[in-house]
């Protein structure tokens, strides 16, 4: 039976498409790991070719795609060369894009990897694609930090363009960011509030567009009055405001004394951040930082030249999806992708027609499997577990 990526897609399994899409694919034992049925699959073909026999049994189903295109900029690496001309490049990569957009779940997104020189030329072309309406960001990725003295100007960033299926709908189904430690050490108690934890904020607002019943001398327990600052009103009206210090929801200092500040608790709060977008290399990691991962990996063989670290994969499958969603990447490589995809508990295919889907993927994600340490391991508590089936395209 064809593999059942996820379960939107079971349903695909009798169906002519599944079964068409069931001879285009062997699936290899040898390279297949861990337990079996999982959902987790690592395709060998051009990616093409294998997202047009992927279609029918994907559609719709995919919540993250993440794709690292080559990025058309006259360099010879390792394991490709990575210079065409612009007009070629571009066709190329919108044509596979075109292939991507509809295995997208309607609160699905897709991420593109992309550098300077063919950015703006990606976005205008991936905007007739998916509709200018449903771009979410550019975000810049600090992807160095060491000074390149022997150029013009040391480039140390690159780019994540975001497209959404529908971008009204993801910016309510995104998720936060986790909150840092200096944030979650704002909240103290020293009242000993039974509630918890909380943190004081402003009682009084900018008076612009203010009634009258938000300017008054505020008593407090104590007897001691207080007026808002020049310009600014108080949040509440009187009554309001009482309500509130009967409720013991307005901190007054240690000693009674203090300018008047509402107490806002930490169960009762939404504590997750909004992504920025600019993403620094101490947050989400370097191109150096995650070289030396893969040289961990894999001592004996040539190792990509430019890898993504797992954290940057991980902040972005964490902002995207939730655990047991499909994520796609089909420009694999050395299967960063896949690997954070396992370790975060998330469904996965991964597509790369180099032999690196044997030396680097299918060797990396049965590390990953048998509990590799390295990369966002520790971070997302993995321990091992899991398994993946490896498919080639039929000739």
């Amino acid at each position: 039976m064809f593999p059942g990526p996820v379960s939107e897609a079971k349903s695909f399994a009798s169906s002519s498409a599944a079964a068409s899409a069931s001879r285009e694919f062997t699936r290899e034992p040898k390279l297949s790991y861990g337990a079996s049925g999982s959902g987790n699959g690592l395709y060998h073909g051009e990616n093409l070719a294998t997202l047009a026999r992927l279609e029918p049994l994907l559609r719709g189903t995919v919540r993250c795609i993440y794709i690292d295109p080559p990025y058309n900029n006259q360099e010879r690496y390792a394991h490709y060369h990575d210079a065409r001309s612009h007009s070629e490049w571009l066709a190329a990569i919108v044509q596979r894009i075109e292939r991507l957009a509809p295995l997208l779940r309607e609160d699905g997104t897709l991420w593109i990897s992309i550098d300077d020189r063919e950015v703006h030329y990606l976005k205008v072309a991936v905007d007739a694609v998916f509709g200018r309406e449903n771009f979410v960001s550019t975000i810049i990725w600090q992807q160095r930090t060491t000074r390149e003295n022997r150029k013009v100007f040391s480039n140390n960033h690159e780019y994540l363009l975001v497209y959404a299926k529908d971008a009204k709908g993801f910016r309510q189904s995104r998720n936060q960011l986790a909150p840092t430690p200096e944030m979650l050490s704002r909240y103290k108690n020293p009242d000993q509030d039974p509630r918890g934890l909380w943190q004081s904020v402003s009682a009084n607002v900018q008076a612009g567009h203010a009634t009258a019943s938000q300017f008054y001398l505020l008593a407090a327990p104590n007897g001691r009055r207080h007026a808002p600052p020049n310009g600014r009103c108080w949040i509440y009206s009187e009554r309001k405001m009482q309500e509130e210090i009967r409720k013991n929801n307005v901190w007054f200092g240690k000693d009674g004394n203090g300018t008047p500040r509402l107490k806002r608790f930490l169960s009762e709060s939404s504590t997750g951040l909004t992504p920025e977008t600019f993403w620094p290399a101490v947050d989400v990691g370097t191109n150096d930082l995650a070289k030396k991962h893969l040289l961990q990996l894999f001592p004996n063989e040539t190792v990509f030249d430019t890898p993504k670290p797992e954290a940057l994969i991980h902040r972005i499958l964490h902002i995207a999806t939730n655990p047991g969603e499909l994520v796609l990447d089909a420009y694999l490589g050395s299967g960063t992708t896949a690997a954070v995809a396992h370790k975060m508990r998330r469904k996965y295919i991964g597509i790369e027609e180099g032999s690196q889907a044997v030396s680097h993927c299918a060797s990396r994600l049965k590390k990953v499997v048998d509990g590799e340490a390295g990369g966002v391991s520790a971070a997302v508590g993995w321990k091992g577990g899991g398994g993946f089936d490896f498919y080639r395209l039929s000739r």
